[in-house]
């Protein structure tokens, strides 16, 4: 609604005033003849502001002051804005054309051949960063890209920034080995799985792996050969740490090993007394590390006649136990504040 002076104009569809009258102090007056005109353009022109015009429309535009009229004239008689009359006639003037011009957004940066560059880039090094990457199209075309530019490029493609897989280096044999022992314990049923002591050591870090290095790789190709790093050894101050789980039990954790250590705290105060209460069936499992191949480990287990499973070397991920340490590494990593200390790291891995 419009207001002129101390008089409110009343558009058509008002139904509390009768058409051609206004309201003036709660009283209805009669609009006169010019008033009543210049309303109804006005009141056309607002309903025509509110959509774009057709390609129709437009021509009968241009055709009418192309016959001499005037732009106020045909703004009158359409109920179109002189403004938007005006900035049409002056486009046809310049090019010729009408037709509205959908804008297609913020040109791109790079061409196809840069978008397929960086791809073939990150392929061959896919442990390189955005950063790394923004700066090959410049020094190759001379184009500037963002980091933000590359992960878009990149993603388009499906390739997409992950952290790799971490795996120990496996040789011919040791592949050999590994599949051996799975096709043989494939058929275990539950109850024979109950009888087996899952042992290992875990390290746990003041300064752990932060796994900060991510790589480029395609969704579904998490455990390809080149998106895995190989390493199975870690540095830093800590605790080496060692536990055993069987179905529906655990023991207790235990810090630090040597080959006197293993046999006196581990097998003599754990793996004994598991193995006299599940009688002969009972089968202990420990990998290939040098304490646990110590003679004096061999000659206790053997007076203990207490059996170990083969297992083969060089596979952790094997073992059911490794779940216990992630759980145990994030909830170390989870507290505030985090251990800075080796007694506060032990004492932290002896609480949870």
């Amino acid at each position: 609604m419009q207001i002129t002076g101390n008089h409110q104009i009343v558009r058509h569809n008002d139904e509390s005033v009768r058409e051609g009258y206004i309201r003036n102090g709660g009283k209805e007056v009669k609009l006169s003849t010019s008033a009543l005109n210049a309303f109804q353009c006005n009141n056309r022109i607002v309903m025509a502001q509110r959509k774009h015009l057709d390609d129709f429309l437009r021509g009968r535009i241009i055709g009418r002051l192309e016959c001499g009229r005037t732009q106020l004239e045909v703004s009158e008689e359409l109920g179109i804005a002189q403004s938007v009359i005006s900035r049409l006639w002056q486009r046809f003037q310049d090019d010729g054309n009408v037709s509205r011009c959908y804008s297609t957004g913020r040109p791109r940066v790079t061409t196809p051949n840069e978008d397929r560059y960086l791809a073939v880039t990150a392929k061959r090094n896919r442990r390189s960063t955005a950063s790394d990457l923004s700066r090959q199209p410049s020094s190759a075309t001379g184009t500037t890209v963002s980091r933000q530019t590359v992960y878009r490029r990149l993603g388009y493609i499906g390739l997409y920034a992950r952290r790799p897989v971490r795996c120990v280096p496996l040789t011919a044999t040791h592949c050999r080995l590994r599949l051996a022992w799975s096709r043989e314990h494939a058929l275990w049923t539950p109850q024979q799985w109950s009888c087996v002591m899952f042992s290992d050591e875990s390290r746990f870090s003041l300064q752990s792996d932060s796994r900060r290095t991510f790589i480029w790789r395609e969704p579904g190709t998490r455990y390809h050969q080149e998106n895995t790093i190989e390493r199975h050894r870690y540095g830093g101050a800590g605790w080496l740490v060692w536990g055993g789980i069987i179905l529906g039990s655990r023991t207790d954790l235990s810090v630090t090993m040597t080959g006197h250590i293993y046999r006196d705290v581990i097998l003599e105060q754990h793996v004994r007394l598991f193995r006299g209460a599940m009688g002969a069936e009972f089968l202990f499992m420990d990998d290939n590390a040098r304490p646990h191949r110590a003679n004096i480990v061999d000659e206790c287990l053997q007076s203990e006649d207490i059996n170990r499973m083969d297992w083969p070397a060089y596979s952790p991920d094997l073992n059911p136990i490794e779940h216990v340490w992630d759980m145990l590494g994030r909830r170390i990593a989870a507290r505030q504040p985090p251990p800075t200390f080796l007694l506060e790291l032990r004492r932290a891995l002896l609480d949870e």
